[in-house]
């Protein structure tokens, strides 16, 4: 997202025109998940927009309808997924990867349709996998299997990590309500490309976010130091400060890789006046 009712006034400036929304939330982050394209293709005139208010370096990893994959399944989607890279290709080199989230019920013997439809995709966009069948990652011949499909698409495998929320009970309205949607998943942190991707979940309290994503701290260091390129997205339960502790996570990650760029600064909540 680019917009959250509790960013509003306090870190994103309010109102603002919808025009003019992504281009506030980019000074703050140069990412962001496109998760509504899993509910709804958007129409590409507002792609163009997405496209004219940020810079061509900025990233969007965005997530394939949910038609494609959870629906169908990866099977019978070619006109679903033209549609779908029509709509967006006023992005350009924006659209950084598309995002395959593959639902729960995705298990190591449907491997064979994933190494089907990634076979089809076009080599004009780079493309990520998300599972969430466990067995994927407790079962060293299902990673191996996974692995050798991505590695043959040149397509990476993104990890959400919910280690950190899953770790006590939550404490909050929001991270009840997380408690019983999101999936408890394992930590991973093998790239298989130059521009990995991670999602994190944190707790609504900044400072057990901050704890529980140290482990990440060094391992996105040490691709950068490898010369990757990855991307990270943090999550809390409400998201309130989201924008601010992703710039956290680049503070310390940049402590340890000085030669990281800055993030932008965030542009002024309220506008400049004389006194």
């Amino acid at each position: 997202m680019w917009t959250h009712k509790a960013w509003q006034g306090r870190l994103l400036a309010h109102p603002l025109p919808a025009h003019e929304r992504l281009r506030h939330y980019a000074a703050w982050c140069t990412a962001v998940e496109g998760n509504t394209t899993f509910y709804a293709t958007p129409a590409r005139q507002a792609a163009a927009s997405w496209a004219e208010q940020t810079d061509p370096d900025f990233r969007f990893v965005l997530k394939l309808p949910r038609v494609v994959t959870h629906e169908r399944r990866l099977t019978d989607v070619d006109e679903a997924l033209r549609v779908f890279l029509d709509a967006i290709e006023p992005l350009g080199p924006r659209a950084d990867a598309l995002w395959i989230q593959l639902p729960g019920s995705f298990a190591p013997a449907d491997v064979p349709a994933l190494a089907g439809f990634l076979r089809r995709l076009s080599t004009s966009h780079r493309y990520a996998v998300e599972v969430r069948h466990l067995a994927f990652f407790a079962d060293p011949r299902a990673t191996r299997l996974l692995e050798g499909v991505l590695a043959d698409a040149d397509a990476e495998w993104i990890p959400f990590d919910t280690t950190a929320f899953f770790g006590s009970r939550p404490t909050s309205d929001a991270e009840r309500d997380a408690w019983v949607k999101k999936p408890r998943m394992p930590r991973r942190s093998v790239a298989l490309t130059d521009r990995p991707v991670v999602r994190y979940l944190g707790r609504d309290d900044p400072a057990r976010t901050v704890e529980g994503w140290q482990p990440w701290v060094d391992v996105v260091a040490g691709w950068l130091r490898e010369g990757r390129s990855p991307t990270m997205f943090v999550h809390t339960p409400d998201n309130a400060d989201a924008p601010v502790l992703a710039r956290r996570f680049h503070d310390e990650v940049r402590a340890r890789v000085p030669e990281l760029a800055p993030l932008p600064e965030p542009m002024p909540v309220e506008p400049a006046t004389l006194f």
